[in-house]
């Protein structure tokens, strides 16, 4: 991993070291009452994600007390639905524009960079596996409601300079920063001298640890990465444990930006970890897993029957085989075997389950956010669900924005910019700011557009003396800032007789009704 400043000093690196190591125990300890209820979210709704019941065998079956599949599909349609509406893949769900500090010819002319840097970036997400990774986050965020992702810088010569990984719960301990956001993370992973060696090139590997490896190359070895918020910027330390000798410390550094985002999808007051929307579903989930193994077991019983025989001597049923066509010795006079009625049947559990299922798949968003039953829908149809999409998802994507989009595209900058992929510009909101164009991004500004639409209706009916107090030239900018419209698209307009710049997009503000 590439460093923003490597202090790997040895004078320097052993600073720090065992209070580091105290705050990761505590950081553990909290988290261990969490544990049971993520068990319980994984095992009825993520089984195939790594749990905290010890290691467990990547294939091994998981499944072998589910019974209902409704919480599992959900889950997997809700990220899915997610990774759509905030970051389609192979689509610009990320835009820059000129900050309010620049003045309007200083806007004009960095239009075009900033329009480059949003392709490099772009362009460097779609050859990384984002998707993928992002994608298995987001299903732990569902599930558990708190999920992290790791950006890393890869070597040079790789088709992408980001390489991203999603990092499972049940290897992170994490601590809350005082502006309320996760910017303290503890994480603990099992590698081999190899791969030690590739991830940590330059670091001086104990003797005792190549003993071992050479005896055993499939050794592993625990290694915790640590990165603590400091001022601006994180310090970051490696430290090799369970080589015989206590914690080693491998390497040291500093970043810029945190190389993992971690973010949640409801905050409890007085809580570090998330809160998701499996758990508020969690006994509707486990009750519909009961009634589905309880029809199960009641239909073997249908199939197969309950039977009784009489103790004549005769009959032995440890030899009977209940197939068409048996023939079953009996006694002279007695009743042989019969079948015993069922004494209840089970046919109210189909009116529990169906509501079981209703209530799941509403609390995790399906009759919401999944696929138009529909082929077709009106303009009216569109703008109907874009705002009961912003308004369920509108309190939950503030916090996504604050604590994985922003922190992300910052973090993702700051490798191009060292890289020299892209200039050397500040996101700041002064100079440069962000500006989002996931379709939940543009259903959040649906609101403002009606609203310019419906007053600009009412002020053509007055007429024109009315409509020429309207500038429409900045309302069609206006317009397109909205749309997030490319800038290659919009025509270039001469300066004004006064010496001044005609408004461009970042400029323009919306007429006001």
């Amino acid at each position: 991993m590439p460093w923003d400043h490597d202090l790997n000093n040895p004078e320097t690196i052993d600073r720090g070291v065992q209070p580091l190591l105290h705050r990761y125990r505590i950081a553990l300890e909290r988290r261990r009452t969490w544990e049971a209820l993520w068990q319980d979210c994984y095992d009825f709704a993520l089984p195939q994600a790594k749990g905290f019941q010890g290691p467990t065998t990547p294939g091994s079956r998981r499944t072998d007390h589910l019974y209902d599949g409704t919480a599992p599909d959900a889950v997997e349609q809700l990220a899915a639905s997610l990774l759509a509406h905030l970051t389609p893949p192979w689509s610009r769900w990320v835009g820059f524009t000129p900050g309010p500090d620049l003045t309007d010819t200083d806007r004009e002319a960095a239009g075009p960079v900033l329009e480059r840097m949003a392709e490099t970036l772009q362009a460097h997400l779609d050859r990384s596996s984002f998707a993928v990774e992002f994608h298995q986050a987001l299903l732990d965020l569902v599930t558990v409601g708190t999920a992290c992702l790791l950006v890393e810088e890869t070597p040079p010569g790789e088709a992408s300079s980001l390489r991203f990984a999603a990092v499972p719960l049940a290897d992170l301990a994490l601590e809350e920063g005082p502006e309320g956001r996760l910017d303290t993370t503890f994480r603990r992973i099992d590698m081999t001298l190899a791969q030690l060696e590739e991830r940590f090139a330059a670091a001086i590997i104990p003797a005792n640890v190549h003993r071992q490896a050479t005896k055993t190359p499939d050794t592993l070895f625990p290694v915790i990465e640590t990165v603590v918020r400091d001022g601006p910027a994180y310090d970051y330390k490696v430290l090799l444990d369970g080589a015989g000798t206590g914690p080693i410390p491998l390497r040291q550094g500093r970043f810029g930006q945190s190389p993992f985002i971690n973010f949640r999808w409801l905050k409890t007051p007085g809580e570090i970890y998330g809160r998701s929307p499996v758990m508020r579903s969690l006994p509707d989930i486990k009750t519909a897993n009961k009634v589905v193994e309880l029809v199960l077991k009641n239909a073997s019983v249908a199939v197969s029957g309950i039977w009784q025989a009489d103790d004549d001597g005769v009959l032995n049923p440890a030899t009977i085989r209940l197939v068409p066509g048996a023939i079953i010795p009996k006694a002279v006079g007695s009743s042989g075997l019969k079948a015993l009625d069922n004494p209840g049947r089970f046919d109210v559990s189909q009116l529990v389950l169906e509501d079981l299922r209703h209530r799941i798949r509403h609390a995790l968003l399906v009759d919401r956010l999944g696929q138009v039953d529909t082929p077709r829908m009106t303009a009216t149809e569109v703008l109907e669900r874009a705002a009961e999409m912003a308004r369920l998802l509108g309190a939950t994507y503030g916090r996504l924005q604050t604590e994985l989009l922003t922190p992300l595209v910052l973090r993702c900058l700051s490798i191009l910019r060292r890289r020299g992929e892209i200039p050397d510009v500040s996101v700041d909101g002064r100079m440069v700011a962000l500006q989002y164009r996931s379709p939940l991004a543009l259903a959040q500004a649906q609101h403002d557009v009606r609203t310019t639409l419906r007053w600009l209706e009412t002020v053509t009916a007055l007429g024109q003396d009315a409509l020429a107090a309207v500038d429409l030239q900045a309302t069609a900018l206006w317009l397109a800032e909205i749309f997030s419209v490319p800038t290659q698209l919009l025509r270039q307009q001469p300066a004004a007789e006064d010496g001044g710049s005609v408004p461009t997009p970042a400029t323009v503000r919306p007429p006001r009704p």
